[in-house]
């Protein structure tokens, strides 16, 4: 958090090359090796617009339904309809903080695989969430600018026992 890239509207993908797949093996093993749910290219220091997602087992996020691996390149959100649900989120670049997040429930994505193919999925829940919030690092928000308390934000220790587990 601060680092200025993180608050900056990345740029569209415009080749899907070996550069691109360079990229997102490097976003892919970042996550993984992290137990991340997600991540976004600007978290590497890339300014463009790839984030890739899943989960399985992970231990950050043992409540959830799973959410398949996906790379998500130039992507477009669509809520669908206006009804939002809390959830706690973390982020690797906010590390050892939570808060609490309004996000849409329902939402379609689309966008394109590190190929060029195009990728619509309709989803809700936890894979609604996570989208949502690794798309918002293209736009240069962070999960704190999305908080509408702030005494539902602070240090995981501190908030471990008002903080319940999600569910999908």
């Amino acid at each position: 958090m601060g680092e200025p890239l993180l608050a900056a509207v990345a740029a569209p993908v415009r080749r899907f090359d070996a550069e691109l797949a360079s990229l997102v093996s490097d976003m892919n093993d970042t996550m993984r090796a992290l137990n991340g749910a997600g991540l976004a290219a600007p978290q590497i220091g890339v300014s463009l617009r790839v984030v890739v997602f899943e989960v399985t087992v992970n231990p950050r996020y043992p409540h959830v339904s799973p959410v398949p691996y996906t790379v998500l390149v130039n992507p477009e959100l669509t809520p669908l309809g206006e009804s939002r649900e809390e959830g706690w989120e973390g982020c690797l670049s906010v590390p050892g903080l939570r808060g609490l997040v309004p996000r849409f429930k329902r939402l379609h994505y689309r966008g394109f695989d590190p190929y060029g193919r195009p990728i619509e999925r309709t989803v809700e829940g936890f894979h609604a969430r996570v989208v949502q919030h690794e798309v918002d690092h293209l736009e240069g928000i962070l999960y704190p600018q999305r908080i509408s308390d702030l005494r539902n934000f602070g240090f995981e220790d501190a908030l471990a026992e008002r903080m319940t587990p999600m569910p999908d």
